[in-house]
């Protein structure tokens, strides 16, 4: 198992035991409670067709997280002890089947094993039977349709500020630039306890570039939020987002597709966003967008709340020592992870750009971390270690390295080069000029 699906895995296995090791003391009883709901629920585990978590399983996972410092590490998955037996179904094959039984729920098996194979999620050749199949569909709770009773949704509020944070993205207005119009995006989060703000903004796109630039000032003004809810766009699905949340000690939940009743609380400062500041609005460039958003937010800040009687900065602030702040180094946890095999020359190609890894690297797969608006600075790093900096291929200074042995590191390329060079070995004038 490489290293990208470890990582996806652990992060899974924080936000499963993210309730036993947030820091927030439980209630008596609580922690039984939550543990038992955990084992009662079907999850969608990455790498396993399995969907229950037992007691055991979880508290192992927590002793080792806490045992380990909370570091993301330690939730790696180890070997297995049946590795090398034959399976009926692996792992990818049950996966996928699982997707589209999803999908498909009302067709019938031999439908879904003719659609299988025509997607190739069952590879051609692939020995797979009905009764297997149908065995697997059982075991997984996806043989009888869906049930279609009510589902219990309750009015919720977080206990304290940082506890939740909401994140979506509205479609906002268009502005001018360069003489034509153009549409933007309003990405902004939104803390559940107090309904303040930590950061909003206008943007041109709903990519993940954006949103990420977005949350990482968030970080800066508010501080860390112990969880993140946000909806199942792409941008919120990237594994470059997951890992972000993970390395920062932040579980990232999904809300369920097509029900957004889970985000009603930004959703609703949405409306008020269309209703008290978009409708009077009449500003033609993004810059002056942002800025009338910015002074309508602190506005906003001051008022008295609706749902909790109070201004969002001042309940805030009320419990200001819950916050936690954002890290230093918050900027080393946004990078980018590219994996990339070095070379027999030691070059390493990202982005277009050449690089030059040490010589113990050359023929290893290696990690490199690094921030798409700064190309001199890519770390590079192999089993959890890093090896520093890597500088780019600089092809005039490489013509002028000797790689014998005994030859001097940079090869002379003058004659004021050569004498000097002579003079270092002990050589008279005439026996340089002769070598010249």
């Amino acid at each position: 198992m490489d290293e990208e699906k470890q990582k996806r895995i652990a992060v899974f296995r924080v936000g499963v035991i993210a309730d036993f090791v947030g820091g927030i003391a439980l209630e008596r009883g609580e922690t039984e409670r939550l543990m038992r709901e955990k084992c009662a629920r079907r999850w969608q585990i990455p790498g396993s067709v399995r969907s229950r978590i037992s007691e055991s399983t979880i508290k192992e996972w927590v002793a080792r997280y806490k045992l380990s410092g909370n570091k993301l590490e330690a939730l790696y998955p180890q070997g297995r002890s049946d590795k090398g037996k034959p399976r009926a179904i692996d792992q990818e094959t049950a996966m996928g089947i699982v997707s589209l039984r999803k999908e498909l729920r009302e067709v019938s098996l031999p439908v879904l094993m003719r659609e299988a194979r025509h997607r190739k999620i069952i590879q051609p050749g692939m020995k797979v039977t009905y009764a297997a199949i149908y065995r697997f569909l059982q075991a997984e709770g996806l043989v009888d349709k869906p049930s279609a009773a009510p589902q219990d949704r309750r009015k919720f509020e977080a206990a304290s500020p940082n506890d939740l944070w909401q994140s979506d993205v509205m479609h906002g207005p268009y502005v001018e630039v360069s003489g034509k119009q153009k549409k933007t995006y309003l990405i902004a989060f939104l803390d559940d306890n107090s309904r303040l703000i930590p950061h909003a903004e206008f943007y041109f796109h709903e990519q993940l570039k954006c949103f990420l630039d977005a949350f990482r000032k968030a970080l800066l003004m508010r501080g860390i939020p112990r969880k993140l809810y946000v909806d199942n766009g792409s941008a919120f699905r990237s594994h470059h987002l997951e890992h972000i949340c993970a390395s920062l000690g932040i579980v990232l939940l999904h809300a369920k597709p097509y029900q957004p009743q889970g985000k009603g609380k930004v959703e609703r400062w949405f409306r008020s966003t269309r209703d008290q500041f978009l409708s009077t609005l009449n500003i033609t460039t993004m810059d002056n967008l942002n800025e009338a958003l910015r002074s309508w937010v602190c506005r906003y800040h001051e008022a008295i709340h609706g749902g909790t009687a109070q201004a969002p900065l001042k309940r805030f602030a009320e419990n200001i020592e819950c916050i936690r702040p954002a890290p230093k180094d918050l900027e080393d946890h946004f990078r980018n992870v590219a994996r990339r095999t070095v070379a027999k020359d030691r070059t390493i190609s990202l982005n277009g750009r050449l690089y030059e890894a040490p010589v113990p690297l050359i023929g290893k797969q290696v990690t490199l971390l690094y921030h798409e608006h700064d190309p001199a600075r890519v770390e590079i790093a192999l089993a959890g270690k890093t090896y520093g900096f890597v500088p780019m291929v600089d092809v005039n200074v490489n013509c002028r390295i000797r790689r014998g042995k005994d030859a001097l590191e940079i090869e002379p390329h003058n004659n004021m080069q050569r004498y000097l060079g002579g003079k270092l070995f002990g050589l008279k004038d005439d026996e340089v000029k002769g070598h010249e």
